[in-house]
């Protein structure tokens, strides 16, 4: 029987967003003793000597009958959220008037002297403790947020007299203070009272009475059976959880002879097919009315570019860097906008990172720097009728390293193209150093630090001042090092995307939709002129019939003799 028990008594979380007064926790309760099992084995053997002759049942009738078939025994119950089951302890407390010290205690007399005019108390063994029960406040107080054996800490003895229970701050109109927002010596006092988590929580103690035949009414015999709690966010916290597995196991008595088992089960009503349909709905229009609220209060008039402008947003993130000679890297970046392409003049559009050290993840070293960085560009052509194709801005970069002269080395040039596509982008760079054919450049970088650079950075690509058909590095040496990924989250606004999305317009790219670019435009629609009369055509030659489609064949002859 050992095997069916339920070890698992520690605690569940539920998130629940219906009314938690609708909370309905049935509780069985039974003994389950050697004594039970004597008393069984003992009414057998009585019968079957009786039916030999040999033995009087009448001799064990009364024995047997207070030893096993009790009706203290098993006991099922079910309860409701801060639903109130006396003990017999506060039954004989509370029916004496001299007993009460609060109104609540007042309260508790007039319904037990009730409960006594109706014939008794429902319950026998199970009974509960309230949010508002004394037991509730000094079971707070008792519980230790230590390791035992360890001495408390102040925090932990301030927090011992903190009560997290329906505390609510409600903020009272005109309570704010006109001056001194800002306290910059606080108090110990202030601290305490203004540095603590303040979730209203209100909790539940399910509780049995395990003491003998005719002697309930004890303390000491009390056993909690599971405490339930809820806070202001709907979450229920249940300790220990409902029976999935088997009963949990009790033992009490003055030597724990005496084994009881008890099962909790969730018997909450179901909402009907119904009134789950009735409260989506309902659910459905609050979310739209606060989302019309949201709306009247943002407003409707959004920043929009001129039209004709595209104003692009790019946030993007510099996440690692792996495959250097050296440790401790940073990099150094700055944005090259190509003609037609505007920025704002408190727009920054270079930048560095922090040196950050690399570490070993298999046969690479990898140095994180995730470094955030954000840019904004502003992009109108005037002139239509130029073949350039528009280009997108370009992000240079060049990684270094610093040694332990606090001189810098070179590690590798790069560069990344804005994607033309709005979105999330997740893009790695391979990169390259320039080196001179000599060893000691070698020597002179390794101790210390110098190496060739570029005087211009955008040489790692085409340079922007290049004006010439071909771009030629004969000659030039350089190896290949490490990569750097970046993470790009690039957002395109423009008028045109609105009028667009209103007139159900088929775009071909983001530049058509400026209203430029009749190139562009005008080679896409001859491209789809060709192959709309290439399927007529086709339709039309199916449909013709197949001797006239047959050209090719020879014509026949016909003689007479």
């Amino acid at each position: 029987m050992a095997e069916g028990w339920n070890s698992d008594t520690g605690e569940a979380v539920y998130r629940s967003r219906d009314p938690v007064k609708n909370l309905q926790i049935r509780v069985r309760l039974q003994r389950v003793t050697s004594v039970t099992v004597f008393s069984q084995q003992l009414r057998e053997q009585a019968s079957a000597q009786q039916e030999r002759g040999m033995i009087e049942l009448s001799t064990f009738s009364t024995q047997a009958g207070s030893a096993g078939g009790h009706h203290d025994d098993k006991e099922e119950l079910t309860v409701g959220w801060q639903e109130k089951l006396y003990s017999q302890f506060e039954m004989d407390l509370f029916r004496s008037e001299s007993s009460c010290q609060s109104p609540l205690d007042r309260q508790y007399h007039a319904e037990v002297l009730a409960l006594e005019r109706a014939g008794g108390r429902p319950n026998r063994r199970i009974f509960t403790y309230t949010d508002y029960d004394r037991y509730t406040n000094l079971q707070e107080h008792n519980e230790s947020v230590l390791v035992p054996g360890q001495q408390p800490s102040s925090l932990a003895e301030r927090m011992a007299s903190v009560r997290r229970r329906r505390q609510e701050r409600r903020a009272v109109e005109g309570s704010l203070p006109k001056s001194r927002l800002i306290t910059w010596e606080p108090s110990e006092e202030f601290v305490k009272n203004n540095h603590v988590i303040n979730t209203p929580v209100q909790t539940m103690h399910i509780m049995g009475d395990l003491g003998p035949y005719g002697m309930l009414g004890h303390k000491d015999n009390e056993v909690m059976l599971c405490t339930v709690r809820v806070d202001s966010n709907g979450v229920i916290t249940v300790q220990p959880d409902f029976n999935n597995k088997g009963p949990y196991r009790l033992q009490a008595g003055l030597l724990r002879q005496e084994l009881w088992q008890y099962t909790l089960e969730d018997v909450s009503k179901s909402i009907s097919p119904e009134e789950q349909e009735r409260e989506q709905r309902m659910y459905k229009d609050l979310y739209m009315r606060h989302k019309d609220y949201l709306n009247r209060l943002v407003g409707q008039d959004f920043e929009m570019p001129p039209p004709g402008m595209l104003r692009l947003l790019v946030n993007g993130e510099i996440v690692s860097a792996k495959g250097y000679e050296y440790d401790n890297l940073y990099v150094h970046f700055f944005f090259e906008l190509p003609e037609n392409w505007t920025s704002l003049s408190s727009q920054s559009l270079s930048g560095v990172t922090q040196t950050c050290s690399t570490r070993s993840e298999g046969r690479e070293n990898i140095a994180y720097f995730s470094y955030p960085f954000s840019f904004e560009a502003y992009f109108r052509k005037e002139d239509e009728t130029e073949d350039s194709v528009p280009q997108w801005p370009v992000l240079y970069f060049e990684v270094l390293s610093l040694g332990f002269w606090q001189r810098y080395r070179t590690e590798g040039y790069g560069y990344l193209v804005i994607p033309p596509t709005p979105g999330c982008h997740n893009l790695t760079c391979s990169t390259w150093r320039p080196v001179q054919p000599a060893t000691v450049a070698e020597l002179r970088r390794f101790f210390i630090g110098g190496a060739p650079e570029l005087e211009d950075i955008s040489y790692a690509r085409v340079p922007g001042t290049f004006k010439g058909d071909r771009l030629s590095r004969f000659g030039f040496r350089s190896e290949t090092t490490g990569s750097v990924t970046f993470t790009l989250h690039c957002i395109q606004q423009a008028r045109a995307f609105i009028d667009a999305s209103a007139l159900k317009k088929r775009r071909q790219s983001v530049l058509d939709q400026l209203g430029g670019f009749s190139k562009q435009s005008t080679t896409n629609n001859v491209l789809e002129a060709f192959l709309r009369a290439q399927r007529r055509m086709q339709e039309a030659r199916e449909s013709l019939p197949s001797d006239l489609l047959n050209t090719t064949a020879p014509p026949t002859s016909e003689t007479t003799a």
